[in-house]
């Protein structure tokens, strides 16, 4: 996740308000290492000595401001990772506070007429350049934060610190009954978050969406969703009559954790995630969070008896991690540094996971280092019997644990039902039988515990409304990335047989990661591919991989 990266890459975003604020380092003022920021030499910088003091004074405010967001990031890390169940109420209220403080000062009415007074300043005049970005974009987030009361911001931040614990529990006890009463007040929470942050033309949860992907509207998404969908459908009918194998004798065998978790931090070191900025740790439904340049958190989950759900949980979020790692430290917190939208941020997620994770080529160069790990399950099978394995396909109840054919169909499902929820056309009475009745319609199954079924994700308990249709763009967006990659490439696959992924990383890199936020999410795609958004690339791969594999 941003955080997801934001479970199935949950991205900690402050419980899901917006994006909080840093000091950047620009050619004009940065930050010394001692933390005060300085004027530069630079003698053009010398003609305009009070905007470089305005600059410098937004520096000190919005470094502060990160100073306290990241405190509570790094609490709701240890939330999630280690905390004691019994702390969940005091830590509610740690993060409440820091929440405020921070809403506060990014919010302080000195910062309207410090921007105002750099609307002139020439080093501003590229939009799209790191510092024209970071003062329009910090406006726009001004303005939108301006408008959400701090109480509110108070109360989402303590009922969502509550809400994961409440959820967790009535996970493991398989009862919904318990999560009901905090899911009413998160969800009310939301109806009023996204009515403070409404613009004129834009629904409740147009607005709630608009904080994960900058633009995006609620009925040109739902067309798209809805041609997938067909596509999808029409695809997975031709794999289950195709007499491809649906049982894996390989899935059917248990894998020592501890193996497990070698396996994942090597896989994770070898596609690029450097360890040296980051870590890898256990939580109960895998996310990224990064609490500074340096200092990226990826976790993810491990089963026994289904190896994978951390396989692919954490290439899954290591390509988030990867992400993070690969903006401009410079301008860490700031527009120019920040991601571009959970869109993109899945995309790299999704990239790594499977356009490269599920590659035969893949497979080739970890065939012995499965057989190092797991000599017992892994000496009979060859590179292409691991690829099949992890290339599967079946109709199931479990996101996170979905194969690529049927992934966005839970995606879809999830999109129409939150916003039933925040309409209120949907009452949380009803939405463990409306959950199973749009799965039955939607992938031909029911679930027959509400822990596989309405319990299953965390999101909805961390306030995050209008999250999950990030996921569908990002396997979008990742598709097109890939094939724009591989044109500029060459064979990626050849690549990767020896272990090469630095190209590849390389590539995005350069392509995406640089530009953070400096561009829009469509104007970034069409940046890195030479085309607008497309469906096209994604239904093409999965087609050939699923269909000719």
């Amino acid at each position: 996740m941003q955080g997801n990266q934001p479970g199935g890459g949950v991205q900690s975003v402050l419980r899901g308000l917006l994006p909080s604020l840093v000091s950047p380092r620009s050619t004009a003022i940065f930050l010394a290492k001692s933390g005060s920021p300085r004027i530069a030499s630079n003698p053009v910088d010398c003609l305009m000595p009070t905007h470089a003091d305005t600059f410098q004074s937004l520096c000190r405010r919005f470094r502060e401001a990160r100073l306290l967001s990241s405190s509570a990031e790094l609490l709701e890390w240890d939330e999630r990772t280690g905390m004691p169940p019994k702390a969940n109420a005091y830590r509610a209220e740690q993060v409440s506070h820091l929440s405020g403080l921070s809403h506060r000062q990014r919010t302080d009415p000195v910062i309207a007429d410090e921007l105002a007074s750099l609307a002139d300043w020439e080093e501003a005049a590229d939009p799209h350049s790191p510092t024209g970005a970071t003062l329009r974009l910090l406006q726009e987030d001004f303005e939108k934060e301006s408008r959400v009361p701090p109480a509110l911001v108070q109360k989402i931040a303590s009922a969502t610190v509550r809400g994961q614990g409440v959820w967790d529990a009535a996970r493991k006890a398989n009862d919904y009954a318990r999560f009901k009463p905090m899911l009413d007040e998160i969800i009310g929470l939301q109806r009023e978050f996204g009515q403070c942050l409404a613009r004129e033309g834009q629904t409740t949860y147009e607005a709630l969406l608009d904080q994960y992907e900058p633009g995006a509207r609620a009925a040109p998404l739902t067309e798209v969703f809805r041609e997938l969908r067909s596509a999808l459908v029409t695809l997975l009918d031709e794999i289950e009559s195709s007499g491809r194998s649906m049982d894996e004798p390989l899935l059917q065998v248990g894998y020592s954790v501890e193996k497990q978790k070698v396996l994942s931090r090597r896989l994770a070191e070898a596609i690029g995630f450097d360890f040296e900025r980051g870590r890898l740790d256990e939580t109960s439904h895998p996310f990224c969070t990064t609490l500074g340049p340096s200092d990226c958190r990826i976790l993810t989950r491990y089963h026994e008896r289904f190896l994978p759900t951390s396989i692919f949980g954490t290439l899954h979020e290591a390509g988030h991690g990867m992400y993070e790692q690969g903006l401009p430290e410079d301008w860490f917190g700031l527009p120019a540094g920040t991601y571009a939208s959970l869109g993109i941020h899945e995309s790299q997620s999704r990239l790594w996971e499977n356009q490269v994770g599920r590659s035969l080529a893949f497979w080739e160069r970890f065939h012995p280092l499965m057989q190092e790990l797991f000599p017992t399950q892994a000496k009979p099978a060859s590179a292409e019997d691991w690829h099949r394995c992890f290339h599967r396909v079946e109709r199931s109840l479990v996101r996170v644990e979905a194969d690529e054919a049927t992934y966005n169909l839970h995606i879809i499902v999830r999109f129409e039902l939150e916003q039933a929820l925040i309409a209120g056309d949907l009452s949380t009475d009803d939405l463990p039988a409306a959950w199973d009745d749009a799965y039955e319609s939607v992938l031909g199954i029911r679930s027959p515990t509400v822990a596989d079924g309405v319990l299953q994700d965390v999101h909805w308990s961390a306030g995050l409304f209008g999250y999950f249709p990030t996921y569908t763009l990002g396997n979008l967006v990742s598709a097109q990335l890939y094939e724009a990659a591989e044109k500029a490439l060459g064979d990626l696959p050849g690549a990767f047989r020896k272990g090469d992924f630095v190209g590849l990383l390389s590539w995005l890199r350069e392509n995406v990661h640089a530009h953070g936020r400096c561009y829009s999410p469509d104007e970034l795609v069409e940046r890195a591919t030479g085309e607008a958004l497309t469906a096209q690339p994604l239904i093409k791969s999965l087609r050939d991989r699923y269909l000719a594999g």
